[in-house]
């Protein structure tokens, strides 16, 4: 039985480890982005570097900058000029709004003409030229973000493949599991990740692609940008790519292209959504057999806590609790 002095000493330790742990998460939160991608990035890259390092004899050093190399080239730059072309649309808005405050003119002309309302008579310029204004700031802070989180993501994954080995031993070792437990903990782990990490990218990838065919088909204005648009909305729970190519089609619609509205409405229901549909169920079914629930809620629950990459680490929280509940019920329940 523990003495006084012992408890003590695992009561103090643990409060230390627990107010430190806090702080520094705390003081690690603007850089949480690219904390969590470089998790992501190590997770699919990590079979690779197993290879070069054991089979083919590499230096970890070496291997580790190779595949450094390899998530810039194929992660990073096409997601960066992704974001690029969106911040750059936005910003030429921010700097020059004479574009945009005429399409809301012509709206408003629009609306006017079918229901007799003014929207225009409301809008105040000066609080909107100021809304403009913020938004530009702040298209300039994710900036700055975004490059302060890559640097980031490259530094951490490095050290990660580097001791990646050891430190999934540790994990293994800390988590309140017997070996072969925490073993299946770690594979569940890999797992999950390894299928939102593609599953997701590849379903934004063909939904934005297929969307920005059906816009260049029905003649809208800037495919590219609500192609792109689109790409990102398919991670938003359930409403989706609907929340781009819907309003389109209402305002196609309004501004009298009956035909075009109702044919962007049809595309979208029956090819771009069924595309997510038919793409969700088989890559999910070959990586993981996760729930759509799962998938679901753990997006709506990871975004305001992750941000982006709450895309992936939601669902994996998720997943997470569900399997430990699991565990907790084979273990001492059912026995």
């Amino acid at each position: 039985m523990p003495t006084v002095r012992e408890q003590y000493w695992r009561y103090s330790l643990f409060v230390l480890i627990l107010g430190l742990g806090i702080a520094i998460f705390i003081e690690l939160t603007p850089f949480l982005g690219g904390l969590l991608g470089a998790a992501t990035i190590y997770v699919l890259l990590r079979r690779q570097m197993r290879v070069l390092v054991d089979r083919r004899r590499w230096r970890r050093s070496f291997a580790a900058t190779m595949l450094v190399g390899e998530a810039v080239l194929c992660f990073l730059v096409p997601f960066s000029l992704v974001v690029w072309l969106l911040v750059d649309r936005i910003q030429d808005i921010a700097l020059d709004p004479r574009e945009l405050i005429g399409k809301a003119k012509h709206f408003s002309d629009v609306i006017r003409t079918h229901t007799g309302y003014d929207l225009w008579s409301g809008i105040d310029l000066s609080s909107f030229f100021g809304y403009l204004s913020d938004l530009g700031q702040g298209v300039l802070r994710g900036i700055l973000s975004l490059v302060v989180n890559l640097i980031t993501l490259l530094f951490v994954l490095y050290f990660m493949l580097i001791g990646g080995t050891r430190m999934e031993a540790y994990f293994r070792d800390i988590l309140p599991f017997k070996r072969t437990m925490a073993r299946n903990v770690t594979r569940e782990i890999h797992t999950i990740v390894r299928s939102n990490a593609i599953v997701i990218p590849l379903l934004a990838l063909a939904q934005g692609l297929v969307a920005y065919l059906g816009y260049l088909a029905f003649d809208i204005s800037m495919p590219l940008f609500w192609g792109l648009l689109t790409c990102f909305a398919t991670v938003i729970p359930v409403v989706g790519t609907a929340l781009v190519w819907l309003p389109l089609a209402g305002y196609m619609m309004l501004d009298g292209r009956w035909g075009v509205g109702i044919g962007l409405i049809l595309f979208g229901t029956l090819v771009v959504t069924q595309v997510d549909n038919v793409m969700r169920f088989v890559l999910q079914k070959k990586m993981a057999d996760t729930h759509p629930l799962v998938t679901i809620f753990g997006v709506v629950i990871g975004l305001p806590l992750f941000g982006f990459m709450g895309v992936v680490f939601g669902p994996l929280m998720l997943a997470m609790f569900v399997f430990f509940v699991d565990v907790f019920k084979c273990k001492y329940l059912d026995s």
